[in-house]
């Protein structure tokens, strides 16, 4: 099993003015794949959508406050991107190369999302198969990242790592978490 905890930071210029953190942990075992965030402080300066009552696949969920996750094949071009709203609503995109052909992966039909609310604290959580993606052998390079919508209608973005002027969750120099995989 490979296991990570990660802590999220700010693309510098864009840090909220109230306190708030954003860590988790990342896992891969048997081509099972886990990820939860867990957004702490100050949450009254977020704008968090309101649980919806059938969670579905939507787009532009980056345009909130949503979780963000990426994975990459090691060695290759194509890559994953995993989007997570605090409503229940989630999507997957498969891309062939950086932000080259953007389509829903329709070999994913739904995602176990699941979302804890409390005062201070916001948890999201997933575990899903992989096997209809990525083979099991596939050692995999992983990228986690957020957008906080604020109340007063700016943004902050995370990352574990910010490798360019402007925030791009999707610089393969921001996937720098590894997870192997398993022996054929």
């Amino acid at each position: 099993m490979s296991s990570h905890a990660f802590s999220l930071m700010p693309f510098p210029g864009n840090i909220p003015s109230f306190p708030v953190t954003i860590s988790g942990a990342i896992s891969r075992q048997d081509n099972f794949l886990g990820i939860s965030y867990l957004i702490a402080g100050d949450l009254a300066g977020l704008a968090i959508p309101a649980p919806a009552p059938a969670a579905a696949r939507h787009w532009l969920l980056w345009e909130h406050t949503c979780g963000e996750f990426f994975l990459a094949p090691e060695g290759g071009s194509g890559y994953w991107e995993f989007n997570l709203s605090p409503a229940g609503h989630w999507n997957v995109f498969r891309l062939a190369d950086y932000r080259q052909g953007l389509e829903e992966e329709r070999a994913i039909t739904s995602l176990p999302l699941v979302v804890r609310h409390s005062p201070g604290v916001l948890t999201l959580s997933l575990e899903l198969s992989l096997a209809a993606i990525i083979p099991p052998h596939q050692s995999l390079k992983a990228g986690i990242s957020a957008v906080l919508e604020h109340l007063d209608g700016s943004f902050s973005y995370w990352a574990l790592a910010h490798p360019g002027p402007e925030p791009d969750f999707h610089r393969r120099e921001g996937f720098t978490i590894s997870l192997p995989g398993t022996a054929p």
